[in-house]
């Protein structure tokens, strides 16, 4: 039975196909269109999703919705009616958009399914799934568990924020949700939003925002804006917050309790914003626990799955893997609204299909994360001879060598490889490489590649088998997805005069023998390498061990600021044209900047919508 999945129309649209329980391939809208968190109906990554299978659609037995939009109309209209008549320009804005667009959208995916293939019968084959259902299915279906407890948190789906289930063999089922208004994706936005980031894209950026702070807002929040309960339900005091019928997320009671206005994007960070990053995100930790304390007793499961927005949080996954609870810990890695595509197809082949589920322990059924498109050698050469590229091709032997080389000497390498990553983390196939050793990594990328803010902290890509030796790490972590810290051996002794600063001048400090990679607080979001998903990446990381000693690259993803991440050899040249990347490898053709036509390079960074 094949299932394709669909997620569209409000965040990171994205499809998925399933064939008989086996994930096929899986991609974002934004990769084909480079346009980021593109919301509009994926039928760019619906026809790759088709072309990787080597079908059309009309092989295609289900096609499965990520959620149920009159659920979500029913909310919208029973929230302003409760309300009333507090946000009536709000409601006179979003109704005409959920008339003609929204509530409508069963008929709007009929009609693009039909486009595809005339006869689709969307009466028998088109089925919809609830938000948080599908956010579950992302998660456990694929994890290598037999029975687990499964934890989804995120702003809002339909109704629910967050909710339990459990999966045992192929049945899974929700025990129990918390309502819309009261959300902890939304307590968080709302501070991105103060803070001054966008909501649904900058809550990553408060996240490595939190350690160059102080919690000492923490009683603030907990005093008027949560009541956290101990089992870790909690209900929020809308008092403080506009997202229920206004046009933004806080309002000016919250201004007044946090000293100040909303920062705007140009405006400086102060340590004030410091501050109330470091308290949220102690309180969504706090949240967390609490949460995944009371389905550990409750479920007496000793596994636990997450997805849901809120699982991209990589500092509380990590607080919850030490807390230890659980015996073992596996996370969606396209834990957004993107997976909710992949959910929603596990979820229509085992729950409505019957389609029983083979379990992949040890290894997860995400094939690494490495679900979107490659391209061979012949077709490489062809692209970037066609782009003006000037490149030479190597065997794959001398092809790694002159890497890890390049890398040993400092140089910033695009790498591109293989299967395109599903989720927002490069893991070695769609990434920018560097040297961790070197003190003046970090500012360079963020200031000369990537074009960002220059607190953001890079992660480190570590063999597996060296992890532990290098970080408190003692589990798997392929997905980038769990927080920990720089093992003690490899830390640096700071200096009293280091010890007393504060904020942003935190950032130069050279705090381990791979500063590229330790943040401030001497933690890193690691991603462990495995010979088995991706056994060229393996390899390169090897050889520059051999050379270095050291078994870590820097690893960010292939694109600057605003970007999506390349999809394609075109997208990779042209992000390697536009930034201060020395070296680009696709496939095995090795591409210098000292090479490549001047006339080529452009500065592209206007051509994307500031995130």
């Amino acid at each position: 039975m094949r299932v394709l999945g669909i997620s569209a129309f409000y965040h990171d649209s994205a499809a998925a196909l399933v064939d008989d329980g086996e994930i096929v391939a899986a991609a974002q809208e934004e990769r084909f269109t480079r346009k980021k968190y593109d919301a509009r109906y994926p039928r760019n990554a619906i026809a790759y999703c088709l072309e990787q299978a080597g079908i059309g659609l009309d092989k295609v037995d289900r096609v499965a919705f990520y959620d149920k939009p009159f659920l979500k109309f029913e909310r919208l209209l029973e929230t302003y009616v409760s309300f009333a008549p507090r946000g009536f320009a709000s409601f006179r804005m979003a109704l005409p958009l959920w008339l003609r667009e929204k509530l409508f959208q069963k008929p709007l995916l009929v009609g693009e399914l039909k486009r595809e293939e005339p006869g689709f019968d969307w009466e028998n084959r088109l089925l919809f799934s609830e938000h948080h259902l599908s956010h579950a299915a992302s998660a456990f279906y694929p994890s290598p568990f037999a029975r687990a407890a499964v934890l989804t948190l995120d702003g809002v789906g339909e109704w629910a924020t967050t909710a339990v289930a459990i999966g045992d063999g192929r049945q899974l089922a929700i025990h129990k949700e918390i309502h819309f208004p009261h959300s902890l994706g939304l307590l968080y936005s709302a501070f991105t939003y103060h803070t001054g980031f966008r909501v649904n894209s900058g809550e990553y950026k408060l996240m490595g925002l939190a350690p160059y702070g102080t919690p000492r807002f923490v009683q603030v929040i907990r005093d008027h804006l949560i009541d956290l309960k101990p089992d870790g339900s909690f209900r929020l005091n809308l008092d403080y917050f506009d997202y229920c019928t206004g046009l933004t997320m806080t309002n000016a009671r919250f201004d007044a309790l946090f000293g100040g206005k909303p920062r705007q994007p140009h405006e400086l960070l102060e340590q004030r914003h410091m501050d109330m990053a470091a308290s949220v995100q102690a309180v969504l930790e706090e949240a967390v626990l609490r949460l995944t304390a009371d389905v550990a007793r409750e479920t007496e499961c000793r596994n636990l799955c997450l997805a849901g927005g809120v699982a991209l949080n990589c500092v509380a996954n990590g607080k919850v893997l030490r807390e230890g609870r659980f015996d073992n810990i596996w996370i969606q890695p396209a834990a957004g609204d993107a997976g909710g595509a992949l959910g929603a197809a596990l979820a229509a082949f085992h729950l409505q299909g019957g389609g029983e589920r083979t379990v992949q322990g040890p290894l997860d059924a995400m094939k690494g994360g490495y679900l979107g498109p490659s391209f061979d050698q012949d077709e490489i050469e062809r692209r970037l001879t066609a782009a003006g590229a000037r490149f030479t091709s190597l065997d794959q032997e001398a092809m790694l060598e002159t890497v890890a080389g390049a890398l040993a000497d400092g140089q910033a390498v695009g790498w591109f490889q293989g299967r395109m990553e599903f989720g927002p983390r490069a893991l070695g196939n769609r990434s920018i490489l560097a040297d961790p050793r070197n003190p003046a990594t970090q500012k360079t990328l963020n200031l000369k590649v990537k074009y960002r803010e220059s607190f953001r902290p890079f992660a480190p890509s570590v063999l597996r088998e060296h992890a532990p030796r290098w970080f408190d790490l003692a589990v798997d972590s392929p997905y980038m997805l769990l927080v920990t810290t720089v093992a003690e051996q490899h830390r640096k002794t700071m200096t009293t005069e280091e010890q007393a600063l504060f904020g942003i001048d935190k950032l130069n400090v050279v705090r381990s023998t791979v500063p590229a990679i330790t943040h401030v607080d001497y933690s890193a979001r690691v991603q462990t390498v495995h010979r088995e998903t991706n056994p060229l990446y393996h390899a390169l990381v090897s050889r520059f061990h051999a050379l270095t000693g050291c078994p870590i690259l820097v690893n960010t993803s292939f694109n600057i600021r605003s970007e999506p991440v390349v999809c394609t050899p075109e997208d990779a040249f042209r992000c390697f044209m536009g930034c201060e990347i020395d070296m680009l490898v696709v496939g095995n053709a090795v591409l210098r900047k000292q090479d490549q036509d001047p006339a080529l390079r452009v500065d592209y960074r206007d051509s994307f919508e500031q995130d």
